[in-house]
């Protein structure tokens, strides 16, 4: 089967692909890369995240994660401490020290990253150079030892996660060469989610099917060139560069939110695999039809309001899809840390060809724009998110988006009710 055309997709105009973007320079507010650790902690089940930072990276992952002090969590930091940044102590000795006492204490890590945070990178300490000493120590010990950076200095938070998986690509095992096609969905999924999505690429014939990140360290998918990528997430950009270059190819799709981009997205691996198109259709059908009722319980608060995005996530741009071509709400400016073309090229083709698109962030012009729109409703990050409010704009935390299930079918729903809850939250305050 060649083409798009055997697998059956809705028909839709050409929208912005060629749009000029507004790219903005200037003070950014986002938080950093180690807040990836927050659902990362919890997707690989045997990894542990130790950052090497300060007390405040310490204070900030406790507060985001909501740790209790009695949990055990798979996350720490490794303090670094006024000796250490005036150079009197040895950073390095430090380090093998409390990597020692950690893994003494949980038998159960797997895998171990060490990761970078602002210090760490303020006093040029080489984590790369300290994991592959680290993970030569603890090879007869069945636990590896990986680096990556989660400074917040240059990036944006959701860059963690790609970050971390780029991370894991070196060492996933080459594929057999007569290993037959098999399927990667890359960026960290809720696991109810990743299930649901393996009964409906079962239920299409499609395998293997593998995920990256897996569920245990040991689990990691092999790759070639037999393997075909598609992206869960928009943000794993370096992730899959680093996939492709072990020659796996990637499928060109719009991200899996709402009914529209989940079909588009199942689209794309069942045309890549063959799928009769009648399969496909017969296999979907009732997962669009639920995702479309739950969708239409949100459409009459939501229609033809209008919504900002600041810079962010990096979901942005697939959300306003969503939220333009399934709940009629109008765009007013849709910001995005990065834009990826090649990576978007699937959703700006569906987004309204009137859109303004912005690219980076000069926090000021933008909450001047902001202002002067008076959108119903501002999608920013936390620390924007009171300021508007008491300038009386409605709001709604990006971060939000990232750390609840909300792509797929059955998810749809979900995902219209955290931009409905706000609209209704300041209905009833007004009343």
């Amino acid at each position: 089967m060649s083409g798009l055309a055997a697998v059956p997709r809705s028909t839709v105009p050409s929208g912005c692909g060629e749009l000029a973007v507004l790219r903005e320079r200037g003070q950014r507010e986002v938080f950093c890369g180690l807040a990836g650790i927050v659902w990362l902690h919890r997707k690989i089940q045997d990894a542990f995240f130790l950052i090497v930072g300060s007390r405040t990276c310490a204070h900030l992952m406790q507060s985001a994660a909501g740790v209790m002090i009695f949990a055990e969590p798979r996350f720490g930091t490794a303090i670094i401490e006024e000796r250490d940044l005036a150079g009197t102590a040895d950073a390095n000795a430090e380090l093998d020290r409390i990597v020692a006492r950690l893994l003494e204490r949980r038998s159960d890590i797997r895998l171990l990253f060490l990761v970078g945070s602002c210090p760490s990178e303020v006093i040029k300490l080489d984590l790369n150079r300290a994991a592959e000493r680290l993970d030569h120590a603890y090879t007869g010990r069945g636990v590896r030892v990986l680096s990556y950076s989660g400074s917040g200095l240059e990036t944006t938070f959701t860059q963690g996660e790609d970050a971390c998986l780029a991370a894991l690509v070196p060492h996933m095992p080459a594929e057999a060469a007569d290993a037959p096609p098999s399927l990667l969905v890359v960026g960290a999924l809720a696991d109810v989610v990743e299930d649901q999505f393996g009964r409906l690429f079962s239920d299409l014939g499609i395998g293997p099917v593998r995920y990256l990140p897996a569920r245990h360290a040991d689990d990691l998918p092999p790759v070639g060139p037999n393997t075909r990528v598609l992206m869960a997430q928009p943000f794993v950009s370096d992730t899959v560069r680093a996939l492709e270059q072990r020659g796996a190819k990637r499928l060109v799709a719009p991200f899996p939110f709402g009914a529209e981009g989940t079909t588009a997205w199942l689209a794309a691996a069942a045309d890549a695999f063959g799928v009769p198109a009648e399969r496909f259709r017969t296999v979907t059908a009732l997962g669009q039809e639920r995702a479309k009722r739950a969708l239409a319980r949100y459409r009459g608060e939501l229609e033809g309001k209008r919504i900002f995005f600041f810079p962010d996530s990096q979901l942005e741009i697939p959300l306003a899809r969503m939220l333009a071509r399934e709940l009629g709400m109008t765009l007013t400016e849709v910001g995005t840390p990065y834009l990826h073309r090649q990576n978007l090229a699937a959703e700006l083709a569906l987004l309204p060809a009137d859109v303004v698109l912005s690219e980076g962030q000069h926090v000021e012009s933008q909450l001047d724009r902001c202002r002067a729109a008076r959108p119903d409703l501002v999608v920013c990050g936390l620390g924007l998110a009171n300021p508007l409010e008491a300038e009386g704009l409605t709001t709604k935390w990006s971060i939000e988006l990232v750390f609840s299930p909300i792509h797929g079918y059955e998810q749809a729903g979900d995902l219209a009710e955290v931009f409905a809850r706000p609209l209704l939250r300041r209905a009833r305050l007004e009343v």
